[in-house]
């Protein structure tokens, strides 16, 4: 018996807990932040659009409710960095179960899920959504297609950018700025250290000009000292021819005598 109530627990907490009611349409409650609502086909912050018209999204689709024609881009009518766009983009929402996986699929972050829920209509037509419908609105700063690319001239440049599409121009400009003065505080940095080279150098300078005098009057003291020693070496030879044409010279008398 006791164990028949507690499996009534739940209902009979339920019971008596105040009823939540949304006065539904006059007051609306917001959805969860990952909610699954209607799709968004997004731009590039110039207002390229970032769909490619790969078809992934419509591979993927587990419904069958996407339809995606591509468009080869051109010089004078180019809709995305990419070579081609989408030029046919519908979706079924007759079909759709919201389920998120054209999403996942998509390479550029192109389609996304808003949470937009309010899809319901009495008209069939009304309910397969074209590309004017999906595409997000125009902001502050974007140009809309088709016009040349403005984040780079090379498709790889907007992927670098970020896919979320952060940078517009505003923040282009910020990043420019910061990066100049990167660069000059770098050539402060550059002359700072040229201007300890200049003054090692100097001292280099300063140090070798100390050893060459050092090593100029080293040789003059061996100099001197080396005529010196000639000198000294000199006398002495010319005392010892002297004595040596002395004692010829008292011979040669000696003899003469002896003669006589």
């Amino acid at each position: 018996m006791l164990d028949s109530l507690k499996g009534f627990g739940v209902t009979f907490h339920e019971m008596f807990r105040k009823v939540d009611t949304v006065q539904y349409p006059e007051g609306k409650r917001p959805p969860a932040p990952r909610f699954h609502g209607r799709h968004q086909l997004n731009r590039w912050p110039d207002g390229l659009e970032k769909c490619i018209g790969c078809e992934l999204c419509a591979w993927a689709c587990p419904a069958d409710a996407i339809y995606v024609e591509g468009a080869d881009n051109t010089e004078d009518g180019r809709y995305s960095p990419g070579e081609r766009y989408g030029h046919v983009y519908q979706i079924n929402y007759l079909r759709c179960i919201l389920c998120g996986l054209c999403v996942e699929a998509c390479p550029t972050r192109a389609l996304t899920m808003t949470g937009e829920y309010e899809l319901a209509d009495d008209n069939r037509e009304t309910l397969i959504w074209t590309k004017e419908q999906l595409l997000a609105p125009l902001e502050q700063g974007m140009e809309a297609p088709p016009h040349p690319m403005r984040l780079g001239s090379d498709e790889k440049d907007y992927y670098d950018l970020g896919s979320a599409g952060v940078v517009g121009r505003a923040t282009g400009d910020a990043a420019d700025d910061a990066g100049h003065a990167a660069d000059d505080a770098g050539h402060a940095a550059d002359h700072t250290g040229r201007a300890a080279d200049d003054t090692g150098h100097a001292a280099d300078d300063a140090a070798s000009s100390r050893r060459d005098s050092g090593a100029s009057q080293e040789s003059g003291q061996g100099k001197q000292s080396g005529q010196g020693k000639q000198s000294g070496q000199g006398k002495q030879s010319g005392q010892g021819k002297q004595s040596g044409r002395g004692k010829q010279s008292g011979r040669g008398s000696m003899q003469r005598e002896g003669a006589t």
